[in-house]
């Protein structure tokens, strides 16, 4: 088959990419490959072409792969020029369900790759295989994964590892940090440009309103603070959210360090890099308004003619997100707690659960509240609970037991799960990676060997960029 790639992007923004081909994998093996994905695409591929075209050994016809520049503040200091220092975008394909990057990650050096050897290795690819595709089952918006391809070179990190390829999926690569990299250069025709781009390709709704610009900023603000609540909701830690990693179209994008907590620890940190806990879980929040303030100063001078007006009208929407998080917040933890309608005290109702919580397994807690006899095991102190208990179930009523079951995952990628598969793959061993992959596709059906927290000797958990 061929894929009908059409280039959008390219197309409608010039100067806001340079145009290099991948790195041709030396001997590519198929790894992964998501044949419903590929099918929701249009795409048959056979395992020749997935492995060829995912690899950069080939590229697939109609292909004009590009790197993406953009900028970011990471870790809270500002980088002007970052970009696709290892990634390459082949194009989108178009279906009726909307258009779509097709993006390889880890296929070699870039004009944007600042001394990296633009490559990336099995374990990181397959860790966003894993994680992605969770996500995705859970009904958390987020990029996909297409295919992981094996390139049968090794890279060096603190080691020799085997190389790979993910060939990812989004809604566009779009990011805050793009937005950044041509209002720092007070390139304002290209910032109304990549606005009018993004409300063409994710918010064709508000192409005819008054302040097209303004509910642009109001639509990603929405969005993100849907999004970051239904990380909360789950104990997803994303580990890096710089502005280069938050996307215009609403997605989960980039999963580097992130990890699922535990215990619930609201300060619980799992980057190797992240010393201050700058993107703790209960910090998460709190960045989300820190990103989304930075994408409003790029879009300050589309707000109004007037400077001093436009600010204001943008710091008018800032002070909204706070509270405006709180609200998704809470309409997750109403559906995490089974209740039917809503009532003003369900805030607190769920701030008095998060009292009560700590070191408590965060996903085996909402999974067992309706069995007290099974919930009491991961409490080391229950007295808050029992108290909590009574108000809960006199406000969740009738039938919340199926309730739970429906809204709370039985199976999450639990860290040492995903360490024993990718520690495996690694080595050769493919199959407990697709035995976890499996577990995580239906994450509300129970399978015991994947719901058990870590084992005492697993430790504190770490993870890295892998970069």
């Amino acid at each position: 088959m061929t894929i009908a790639f059409d280039h959008s992007y390219a197309r409608d923004l010039p100067g806001t990419y340079l145009r290099v081909a991948p790195d041709p994998a030396p001997a590519p093996r198929l790894l992964v490959l998501n044949r419903p994905l590929a099918a929701a695409l249009g795409l048959e591929l056979t395992d020749d072409q997935a492995r060829d075209w995912f690899s950069g050994a080939a590229l697939p016809p109609g292909a004009d792969p590009i790197a993406q520049a953009y900028a970011g503040h990471q870790f809270g200091g500002f980088s002007p020029q970052l970009g696709d220092g290892r990634a390459h975008l082949l194009g989108e394909v178009v279906t009726p369900e909307g258009r779509f990057d097709l993006q390889l990650k880890g296929s070699g050096r870039t004009p944007f790759s600042r001394g990296g050897d633009g490559k990336a290795a099995v374990g990181p690819m397959l860790r966003e295989y894993l994680i992605s595709e969770f996500m995705a089952a859970a009904g958390v918006p987020t990029t996909r994964s297409l295919a992981v391809v094996a390139t049968g070179e090794e890279v060096w990190r603190e080691t020799k590892l085997p190389g790979a390829v993910l060939a990812r999926v989004a809604a566009s690569h779009l990011r805050v940090g793009t937005f950044q990299f041509f209002a720092a250069r007070s390139d304002q025709a290209r910032v109304k440009a990549l606005a009018d781009y993004a409300i063409a390709r994710h918010y064709p709704e508000l192409a005819e309103v008054e302040t097209p610009y303004l509910a642009l900023l109001d639509a990603v603000i929405a969005r993100q603070a849907r999004l970051i609540a239904e990380w909360m909701g789950l104990g997803f830690i994303h580990g890096v959210m710089n502005t280069d990693n938050m996307a215009i179209s609403g997605e989960t994008i980039d999963y580097g360090p992130c990890g699922f907590m535990e215990g619930y620890a609201p300060g619980t940190v799992f980057s190797s890099i992240d010393h201050q806990g700058r993107y703790a879980y209960a910090n998460q929040p709190l960045i989300l308004g820190w990103n989304l303030a930075r994408l409003a100063e790029t879009l300050v001078p589309l707000l109004d003619p007037v400077q001093e007006k436009a600010i204001e009208i943008a710091n008018d929407r800032l002070t909204g997100i706070a509270p405006r998080y709180r609200t998704e917040w809470v309409a997750v933890m109403r559906r995490k707690l089974g209740l039917l309608d809503q009532d003003p005290a369900d805030a607190q109702l769920a701030d008095d659960l998060m009292a009560a919580m700590p070191g408590a397994d965060w996903t085996l807690t909402f999974r067992r509240l309706a069995d007290e006899t099974a919930l009491r095991p991961l409490f080391d102190d229950f007295t808050k609970m029992a108290e909590w208990l009574p108000r809960w179930r006199a406000r969740a009523g009738e039938g919340v037991a199926q309730r739970l079951d429906a809204a709370n995952p039985a199976v999450i990628p639990r860290n040492h799960k995903v360490e024993e598969a990718l520690a495996a793959a690694t080595d050769g061993d493919m199959a407990p990676f697709h035995a976890l992959l499996a577990a995580i596709q239906e994450p509300f059906t129970e399978a015991e060997p994947y719901m058990l927290p870590a084992p005492t000797g697993f430790g504190q958990y770490v993870t890295f960029c892998g970069t």
